[in-house]
């Protein structure tokens, strides 16, 4: 494993994109557990592209204009969705929503999964970025291509609970002032939706 793909994949996954927005939001409504558990939700999303990508699924997206649109669509409206229930779900970033007790953790992992699954784009990233690092007319190439979408998987749920158990050692400071967490919900759901707009008008 090289140092190259160690800080490829570090620069990858510690630039801000919807796995990180979700994180935070997570961390801030929920708390530590929350945000540890919706990271790990979406490294696990990774799982499916990794597949993909060694299963050859990835070419034909990259080849199907149609496969692609469809997947890409259906990433943009999952994320619309999520800026409606940021919006929508009111009780989540005060201590009252506390009342209600916490959100199941399987709700938070497919939430988070479904946020990458959705996403086209990371799969195309596998089929482009792991042949850089693996020659798959190697004997052991998809062994190594396997350790290696771990080794990515490794660091995006380090990473993004880092950046959650951050947002949440600030929490307590936050929730108190509803005037702040009413931006900071409007802001996440602003964030949802143009991350959605980003994906809707990108290109394979």
């Amino acid at each position: 494993m090289s140092l190259a793909f160690l800080l490829t994949t570090f620069v990858v996954v510690a630039t801000p994109g919807t796995g990180v927005v979700y994180t935070l939001a997570a961390a801030l409504s929920r708390g530590r557990r929350a945000s540890v558990v919706a990271a790990l939700g979406c490294a696990l999303g990774i799982v499916p592209h990794l597949l993909a990508t060694v299963t050859g699924v990835a070419a034909v997206l990259h080849a199907s204009a149609t496969a692609f649109q469809v997947l890409k669509y259906a990433g943009v409206a999952y994320l619309l969705y999520m800026a409606w229930a940021t919006l929508r779900d009111k009780d989540a970033p005060v201590v009252a929503g506390e009342r209600a007790g916490p959100v199941p953790a399987g709700r938070v992992i497919l939430r988070g999964v479904l946020i990458n699954i959705l996403n086209p784009k990371l799969t195309l990233f596998f089929f482009a970025f792991l042949p850089q690092f693996v020659n798959p007319g190697q004997a052991g190439a998809l062994p190594r291509m396997l350790l290696l979408g771990g080794v990515f998987m490794l660091v995006t749920f380090v990473v993004f609970a880092g950046y959650g158990v951050l947002a949440a050692s600030v929490r307590s400071h936050v929730i108190s002032r509803p005037r702040v967490m009413a931006w900071l919900r409007r802001g996440f759901a602003g964030s949802f939706v143009a991350l959605g707009a980003k994906l809707a008008f990108t290109a394979r």
